[in-house]
């Protein structure tokens, strides 16, 4: 069972998460100020400048409970429904109700209580690398020369990084409850991007790289959480189907073949046991199914040797493959990602470039276009004004124009017989001349920008016509199918405007497609293994029933032979 285990969460390294010593203080009141307010920047709450420790501490406090305690009384429906539906629990009738029902129904089923997200905080360096790849802990250990002994593994990477990071801080000057910019110096944009791509978060867009470190840093707990209760599901899965499993190969056994096994690892037969009786002894030991048999004999005893031996085989053989299994996952959804912009207009594909500062190649070809879109899929935008409007609806436009306090942008949205892409147009031009002009109409665009998209992305298209819905695929270039529904008409829309703005197939986590991929690999491996098993089985049976049916005949001719003589 525990080899079985093992190999399912293999690639996901979560370990026990170490809680500090409990405080009677929450953990932020032992906080340097510049780390209040890292935390308070990094969750977008305003505060006045200058401001006293006091005062920062006050506001820290003020929104801990819903920022750190309680994250998912902000989540919209979609982000309740995704969660629920990751643990399992069917959302259907309670998503028609109402927005509070899922948020009940989540807060019932959260990774964590209070009491323990403040020990969690307490101290940092116990989880925040947990989500890390190893190539990143690598990169950090090697950066600030801390020695790792070899062969060089996961869980040396990260106990020697959490012995040293205290250390680590002090020598480049840097704090630890909450840590700084530091600690993801050697990821890009992209890898920062990635982070977020990976765990369901969406990155913000557009964005700079301060806002892409501070959205991986506000998250980290969470994509801990998530990784641990992966793990939990692993192996409850794991259990669950080790015990299937073990049955199915039981149910192959014949009698015989089960008293041998129990001979061989000293378990009781009492005599005269029914099959009933020898199947139900031999479950009280299915943990003995994953042991691998080093010697096999030529006998019927052997088959039932080695059928232990061919599960814990396929187990280890699974094991050495899985992390092939989740790679070609990921491998995947970047190849529909990639198929899904070679039928891309060259007008999108240089706007995609266009949008994360990219410059369009000089040659202008739809080949080198794409191969520049495909390097820079992890690539987080910088720029609104060629993508943030896309999938604005005429009313969320409009309202949008009339509250930018622009005269021009006001007198587009009154313009009688305005249509949609006129208004896209307008905002288009307005963003374009605030970010030219900075100050406060580019930091007010930009957050009334960051705000509407971040509200309506779950509901783009929605309220969208056919015509309308078929008019923004016609700026991709892309060919609609034929005999298609709203609903497909709108879906296939927002899978081309997810493309376009996060490079991924959609925003929602990556990594655990790869993990249930690769747990059903796994798993497949060992159905097959268990039915060749039973080939194996049946052969050997007919075999003995050969040689006892020949050896039979042998003593009748030699008894007939004995009368004839007397």
């Amino acid at each position: 069972m525990n080899l079985f285990f093992k190999l399912l969460v293999l690639s996901l390294y979560t370990g026990p998460i170490v809680a500090s010593t409990w405080f009677s203080k929450a953990a932020y009141n032992k906080w340097h100020e510049t780390e209040l307010e890292r935390w308070i920047s990094d969750y977008n709450i305003p505060y006045p400048t200058p401001a006293d420790r006091k005062d920062l501490e006050n506001l820290v406090e003020e929104n801990w409970q819903s920022k750190i305690a309680s994250p998912h009384k902000d989540w919209n429906a979609h982000q309740l429904a995704s969660f629920l539906m990751q643990k399992g629990i069917e959302t259907a009738e309670t998503a028609a109700a109402n927005k509070d029902s899922l948020t009940t129904l989540v807060k019932d089923c959260w990774y964590e209580t209070e009491e323990k997200a403040e020990e969690a905080w307490a101290n940092v360096k116990n989880w925040i690398f947990d989500s890390w790849t190893d190539s990143q802990l690598k990169a950090f250990a090697d950066k600030h020369n801390v020695p790792v002994p070899q062969p060089r593994n996961r869980d040396s990477l990260l106990q020697k990084i959490r012995s040293n990071f205290e250390s680590i801080a002090k020598e480049v000057g840097e704090t630890v409850s909450y840590p700084g910019d530091w600690l993801y110096e050697a990821w890009s944009e992209s890898d920062l991007k990635e982070y977020l791509d990976s765990y369901g978060i969406t990155a913000p867009q557009p964005t700079t790289r301060d806002k892409l470190i501070a959205s991986v840093r506000r998250n980290s707990r969470h994509a801990s959480l998530k990784m641990a209760d992966m793990a939990a599901s692993a192996s409850a899965s794991a259990n669950a189907a080790a015990k299937a499993l073990s049955d199915q190969l039981l149910e192959a056994w014949s009698d015989s073949q089960i008293k041998e096994w129990c001979d061989k690892n000293d378990i009781n037969v009492p005599q005269g046991s029914r099959r009933n009786e020898l199947i139900a002894i031999a479950r009280k030991h299915r943990n003995l199914f994953t042991r691998e048999s080093d010697q096999a004999s030529e006998s019927g005893a052997a088959s039932s040797a080695s059928a232990a031996s061919a599960y814990g085989a396929a187990t280890s053989k699974a094991g050495n493959q899985y992390a092939k299994a989740t790679d070609d996952a990921q491998l995947k959804a970047r190849d529909i990602f990639n198929a899904a912009i070679g039928s891309w207009s060259d007008s999108r594909l240089k706007a995609f470039l266009d949008a994360r500062g990219i410059p369009v190649p000089q040659s202008g070809e739809k080949d080198k276009l794409i191969e520049a879109v495909r390097l820079n899929s992890h690539k987080a935008a910088s720029s609104g004004s060629a993508w943030a409007y896309d999938t604005w609806t005429f009313d969320n436009l409009r309202s949008y124009l009339l509250s930018v306090g622009d005269a021009v942008a006001r007198g587009a949205a009154n313009k009688a017989g305005a249509t949609r892409d006129d208004l896209v147009k307008a905002a288009q031009s307005y963003y374009l001349q605030a970010s030219k002009s900075g100050g406060a109409a580019y930091a007010s665009a930009t957050s009334y920008l960051a705000k509407q998209t971040d509200a309506t992305k779950d509901l783009a298209f929605d309220a969208w016509s056919d015509s309308e819905v078929k008019a923004y695929l016609d700026t991709y270039g892309v060919p609609i199918p034929q005999g298609s529904t709203q609903n497909e008409l709108r879906a296939y829309a927002r899978n081309q405007a997810n493309y376009f703005r996060y490079g991924t197939t959609t925003p929602q986590g990556t990594l655990w497609a790869k993990f249930s991929e690769g747990a059903q690999w796994v798993m497949d491996q060992l159905r097959s293994a268990i039915a060749g098993r039973r080939q194996t089985f049946s052969e050997a049976e007919k075999v003995v029933g050969a040689k006892e049916s020949s050896a039979s005949k042998k003593a009748q001719q030699a008894a007939h032979q004995v009368k004839e003589e007397l």
